[in-house]
């Protein structure tokens, strides 16, 4: 099982541009929306409809994903990653809408991040389908707890349709990028421009 989890995280995260580090920030500056990548590893097919919540600074902070394993390995999972220096005991929440949250226990953790599974199953599709928010709640070290919202929308159409090709997906990652370093050097000026000022007001007091 540990063996066939791992195949997954790589298959997710082989296909990142993006660094994912060991801090968490609750706010998710920006996403490439749903998708769905396919790979080979060995004689097993990995077929993923992922989402990844990125961070200003181009950390992936949360991931989902819906993988279907076919050929040597036969598997369907639900699963989320998450940076480190989490709790293990309370895994990862999941809430679609206003439903009831669902407990998700921890598989794994890597130096990098921490993957909570569940089954898969046809239920679980048509409730994320339905749905028009899926909220994944973690607890740091600290005892605190860190939510994070995804929109569904986009969802249905990436997990029915054909997966995007490379070419596609590399573009989509350097769009993505490039906004990012939109928003840090946009959050760079602000930050000058305040401690400008608070240097102006200490001067002409």
């Amino acid at each position: 099982m540990k063996h066939t989890s791992y195949l997954i995280a790589s298959g997710l995260f082989g296909s990142l541009l993006l660094t994912s580090g060991a801090a968490f920030s609750q706010d998710a500056a920006a996403s490439n929306g749903w998708y769905k990548a396919c790979n080979d590893q060995g004689e097993t097919k990995i077929c993923n409809v992922q989402y990844q919540a990125v961070a200003s600074t181009g950390q992936v902070i949360t991931s989902i994903n819906l993988a279907e394993l076919t050929g040597g390995v036969k598997r369907r999972v639900f699963q989320v990653t998450v940076p480190t220096d989490r709790l293990i005991p309370p895994g990862v929440a999941m809430k679609v809408d206003d439903k009831k949250p669902t407990p998700i226990p921890f598989s794994f953790c890597t130096p990098r991040i921490c993957a909570a599974e569940v089954k898969l199953d046809d239920k679980l599709v048509e409730v994320l389908k339905s749905g028009k928010t899926l909220e994944v709640t973690s607890v740091n070290f600290q005892g605190k707890a860190n939510p994070i919202k995804i929109e569904l929308e986009g969802f249905a159409e990436a997990f029915d349709g054909a997966p995007i090709k490379q070419e596609d997906l590399v573009a989509r990652q350097k769009n993505l990028e490039e906004e990012l370093k939109k928003k840090a050097q946009s959050a760079q000026t602000e930050l000058q421009k305040a401690l400008d000022a608070a240097k102006e007001q200490g001067a002409a007091q």
